[in-house]
């Protein structure tokens, strides 16, 4: 047929990635788009004392504020459209859940990224998506100056089912996101195939 277009547009995928503040959300999304990531990170200033908690994290000058955006398109089929939340400890929750309860709409999976130094910040992720039904992984992100902790420590620690998948990464590394990532779409398939039969 004249003019007609055989060119395959890929299904467009929504996975959140989520977890505490300062725990690699923005490098994350940033080490695997194929296009330049939005993010709106902002300054840190004396305002927020008090307010945001930073314990284990001093050294961090910026914060996401709204969300970050990328975008991996994993095969001719199919391309993950990736939105980065706000971070948030139990002081922030009340203050951030609105903008949760709009990336979490159609989300497919979520990524909660873990900081052993402050295990405690993924709690308000953890407890959301498990909440809503929303499939997630784990993923620990090794900071140089962290304590390694088993996975299954982790999964201990917050008490988490033994169908959720905890994995060790390293935000800044694309293979390793890659692995995450791949590990999600996993999950979610796994749990789609349950639900089918």
């Amino acid at each position: 047929m004249p003019g007609r277009c055989d060119r395959t547009v890929p299904l467009a995928v929504k996975v959140v990635v989520s977890g505490g503040v300062g725990v690699g959300k923005t490098t994350f999304i940033g080490a695997i788009s194929e296009m330049e990531p939005l993010d709106t990170e902002a300054a840190i200033t004396h305002v927020s004392m008090g307010v945001d908690t930073l314990d284990g994290a001093e050294s961090r000058t910026t914060r996401t504020v709204t969300l970050d955006f990328g975008r991996i398109t994993l095969d001719p089929t199919i391309a993950l459209y990736l939105f980065g939340a706000p971070g948030s400890g139990a002081q922030e929750q009340r203050r951030i859940s609105f903008m949760w309860e709009e990336l979490a709409e159609g989300a497919l999976g979520t990524v909660i990224l873990a900081d052993t130094r402050r295990i405690e910040d993924c709690f308000p992720a953890v407890d959301y998506f498990e909440d809503r039904g929303v499939p997630f992984v784990l993923a620990v992100n090794r900071f140089e100056d962290a304590e390694r902790i088993e996975p299954d420590e982790v999964r201990r620690v917050l008490g988490l089912r033994g169908d959720v998948p905890v994995l060790e990464c390293d935000a800044r590394e694309r293979d390793s996101v890659r692995d995450v990532l791949g590990a999600l779409m996993d999950r979610v398939l796994g749990e789609r195939a349950v639900t089918a039969r």
